[in-house]
């Protein structure tokens, strides 16, 4: 009786503690995708009841950007299994209604269906927001799987994305500048596809980052970084810009640097 009860018991916290799988993740970001480009939500991924923010704020998900219908010409995504989380990157060329997306998704750990989705999305008048560049650059990169033997730890990568973040208001970090890097701003690029491309040009001081969530995928090794920029006192007000920096990191230093700001209505310079 006392071996039944604890094999019940067992079975529960299996199940309570059992993780994300990749491929059930890579389900939800194709479902993603397919909800995208037809306007609403399509396929088996999604929960009943999803929390969903646009750019930083609550919005009713049949009212935000996934309610258009999107041509993308450009779908990147990468999976973070320890979270149950997943990101994906969209870029739509359409020359009338031009959107560069970043959008964080999360599963719930019972049912394995999204029960959070939250998204940056940009369009004319964002941040240095010029589609033709953005595709351009980022259809050329690679960021590809990267091989088990020269992979870096969950905790050295969100450390490199943490170090490059800290540094727009603390220039005494020490970031992994990687040697080449290029970063994409909107739709402009540090880079030349040159072996001596640096990310390190242009950094403000004392812009604080915060409100930090992140995917972080150590197979591509890639993590993205929703958050406020320049938020609690800065310049754009308390809440700051909605913000997402995803990053490639290979060889333990940072390779590429994607950045999207949305103004919504402010003035961002």
């Amino acid at each position: 009786m006392w071996f039944h009860t604890f094999s019940i018991l067992g079975a529960l916290v299996a199940i309570v503690s059992a993780a994300c799988t990749r491929d059930q993740l890579v389900v939800a970001t194709s479902d993603l995708f397919t909800s995208q480009t037809s306007g609403k939500l399509t396929g088996s991924s999604f929960a009943d009841n999803i929390k969903y923010t646009e750019n930083r704020k609550v919005v009713n998900v049949t009212k935000g950007i996934l309610s258009q219908a999107l041509t993308i010409n450009h779908n990147r995504s990468q999976s973070d299994i320890s979270q149950c989380a997943a990101f994906s990157e969209f870029i739509v060329t359409n020359s009338t209604k031009p959107y560069v997306i970043a959008t964080q998704i999360r599963l719930d750990n019972t049912t394995f269906k999204v029960s959070q989705i939250d998204t940056i999305v940009t369009t004319k008048g964002d941040w240095l927001f010029n589609v033709t560049g953005t595709y351009y650059w980022a259809s050329r990169e690679s960021w590809s799987l990267i091989d088990p033997s020269a992979r870096s730890t969950r905790e050295a990568l969100k450390a490199a994305a943490d170090a490059y973040c800290d540094i727009f208001n603390d220039k005494t970090v020490k970031v992994p500048w990687g040697t080449p890097c290029a970063r994409l701003e909107g739709g402009s690029y540090t880079g030349k596809g040159a072996s001596t491309d640096k990310c390190d040009v242009g950094i403000p001081s004392g812009v604080k980052l915060v409100n930090r969530q992140y995917v972080i995928d150590d197979e591509y090794g890639t993590v993205d970084v929703q958050m406020d920029f320049g938020g609690t006192e800065g310049k754009w007000g308390s809440g700051g810009l909605p913000d997402s920096h995803d990053f490639r990191v290979e060889g333990g230093k940072l390779r590429f640097v994607h950045t999207l700001s949305s103004c919504g209505g402010k003035s961002c310079m």
